[in-house]
């Protein structure tokens, strides 16, 4: 009686393991890595796709009303400083530049790093204003952020730019398209003024090389103020196809927020219940991957 005891506690099933066990496992921080890319990817193809683009049209309109602001009351700027005698800051607005034949209608910003270029296209902070005698160099977006240079490429010589600033509405006239090889245009005489529009070559979404559009001024070039930055006092990252290396610290912590947030939905699946979890996670996880890729797409190139 004693062994059939013993038998029958033998074979009586053990506990299965605890709901600890699984947040501790492999496959719980596997499901949680696999989440959070999965995540990673969605979100940076939808930053890509639609949401740049309705970040760039929002950016647009307030900087559209607050340099229509600026003209109306003879204050936009006519140089490096404002009129007040302060350096411009990075994303100020200092003109509004249409091109007829591609339906391009951009406000312009000072500055050309890759934070700058998501809300319109960028001046090149150590040249002059549009309208002024010498070169002025506007770099845009090819796709992301609206890319309002997607279609520079089909400007033809003799095709008018129009770029109004705080020294009147100026107009130039196309001279050519520009690629990697081709000859750089003679230097400008005094008194002339130049327009050349920068952006990326190659497959949309990936340039892997550099266009130019140049135009000649025809309207007369206005006098240009005392130039504070040069280029040595430019950051590297103003540069043609450069990131911004100031995104790195809010990209780094919305990773971080994102890997929380994908333990904590893994964790809840197991506790709560899929479609619970799903239901409240879902929107937290999307905003979180927007976040993080409109952050990590600053670090790539200002053309793109």
């Amino acid at each position: 009686m004693m062994a059939t005891a013993t038998s029958t506690f033998s074979t009586r099933p053990s506990p299965g393991p605890a709901p600890s066990t699984f947040v501790s496992s492999r496959r719980f921080l596997a499901a949680s890595a696999l989440l959070a890319l999965g995540v990673m990817c969605l979100g940076l193809l939808a930053c890509l796709v639609f949401v740049s683009q309705v970040i760039h049209a929002r950016d647009q309109e307030v900087v559209y009303s607050d340099f229509r602001s600026a003209l109306a009351n003879a204050v936009a700027p006519a140089g490096q400083v404002s009129v007040d005698g302060v350096l411009l800051a990075p994303g100020d607005p200092v003109a509004v530049m249409t091109i007829p034949v591609i339906g391009l209608q951009e406000v312009v910003l000072e500055g050309t790093s890759s934070t700058v270029t998501q809300s319109g296209p960028g001046h090149k902070r150590d040249t002059v204003l549009p309208g002024q005698a010498g070169t002025s160099v506007i770099f845009g977006r090819q796709a992301a952020y609206g890319g309002p240079f997607a279609e520079i490429h089909r400007l033809e010589p003799g095709s008018t730019i129009t770029v109004a600033t705080g020294q009147g509405e100026h107009e130039y006239s196309v001279i050519g398209v520009r690629r990697s090889g081709d000859p750089v245009l003679p230097a400008l005489e005094s008194g002339q003024g130049r327009l050349t529009l920068v952006t990326g070559s190659g497959p949309r979404f990936m340039p892997d090389d550099i266009l130019r559009v140049d135009a000649a001024l025809m309207t007369p070039a206005q006098p240009a103020p005392p130039r504070v930055l040069g280029p040595v006092s430019l950051d590297p990252a103003e540069a043609a196809m450069q990131g911004d290396p100031t995104a790195l610290v809010p990209t780094l912590l919305w990773a971080q927020v994102l890997l929380v947030a994908c333990l904590g939905a893994v964790w809840s699946m197991a506790r709560w219940g899929r479609w619970q979890t799903w239901l409240v996670a879902l929107p937290v996880l999307l905003f979180v991957g927007i976040s993080l890729a409109n952050d990590s797409l600053r670090l790539l190139p200002n053309l793109l």
